[in-house]
């Protein structure tokens, strides 16, 4: 099931990239499309329960990086401060918590990775409670957004260490702004056009993961993606066009990616992991 975003366009015709999502991974796995939903819809149940998980305030990682930021972020949030508003506010909260969810060994949905996976499960979980998603639409979402990390993993990466940090984040906000277009009623070809606007805003992106951990800046950049998501999905729902063929945007991604240093591709040895408090802390062991 290796298709470009302009294949996945063609072949929703004028339906829908959800139903042809489902109806290839029927295909290819020989299952029903009723079970192939109900995978889906497993996936979507954990990435609730690690939301939960990572909302608890005693949460913490063993290198102590990360955890309990997440309840103060909702503390925030509750008290109706977020500066973005309750959808954003809330998606970027549930990203974070995800996100620490995994620092923490909890376990969640690779989407597409560990290092990026708060980003769609915190717009699609915001949506649902925000928008009046129902569970249906969301599965609905996800299999959109599956659609398009399967382009950019076989035309481009989604590996940090193999493209940088926009394999990761890149591709999981291209997913979740699709997903997000999906969900507003956007065509399959606004949807592509969105994950290309999402690429597009994070070009370049570098994997530095501090002390070789996902944990800083990865759990904050997952926090940053949603907006990124929402601002490419918004524009594509004005009925504004992205200027580049989506599957060039991904190729493009590519080219960047095999053009970064080894230092910038999840070594740890450039960016944040790089900081002289960073090393000084290492080099004490008290990171």
């Amino acid at each position: 099931m290796d298709f470009t975003l302009s294949e996945w366009v063609n072949l929703a015709g004028e339906g829908s990239l959800a139903d042809a999502a489902v109806k290839q991974q029927a295909e290819e796995t020989g299952m029903t499309v009723e079970a192939v939903r109900a995978t889906m819809h497993s996936h979507l149940c954990c990435m609730q329960e690690a939301v939960q998980s990572g909302l608890d305030e005693k949460l913490r990682s063993v290198s102590g990086l990360s955890g309990g930021q997440a309840a103060l972020f909702l503390k925030r949030m509750q008290e109706g401060k977020l500066l973005g508003g309750r959808l954003l506010g809330k998606a970027e909260v549930y990203a974070m918590a995800t996100a620490e969810c995994n620092a923490c060994m909890g376990k969640i949905v690779a989407a597409p990775t560990a290092g990026a996976c708060g980003i769609l499960p915190g717009t699609i979980l915001a949506m649902m409670e925000e928008s009046d998603v129902s569970e249906e639409q969301a599965v609905d979402a996800l299999f959109v957004a599956a659609a398009v990390g399967q382009s950019i993993a076989t035309q481009a990466s989604i590996s940090g260490a193999e493209g940088g940090c926009q394999a990761e984040c890149g591709s999981a906000a291209a997913m979740a702004a699709a997903a997000l277009a999906y969900l507003e009623g956007g065509t399959p070809q606004q949807c592509a056009d969105a994950a290309a606007f999402a690429i597009m805003n994070l070009l370049g992106l570098v994997c530095d993961p501090v002390g070789g951990l996902v944990e800083v800046p990865c759990v904050y950049r997952n926090v940053g993606s949603c907006g990124v998501a929402f601002t490419a999905a918004d524009m594509v729902l004005s009925g504004i066009r992205c200027p580049i063929a989506p599957d060039e945007v991904i190729l493009a991604m590519k080219e960047v990616g095999d053009a970064l240093p080894a230092s910038l591709r999840e070594t740890g040895d450039g960016g944040c992991a790089a900081c002289a408090s960073v090393r000084a802390r290492l080099k004490a062991n008290t990171l």
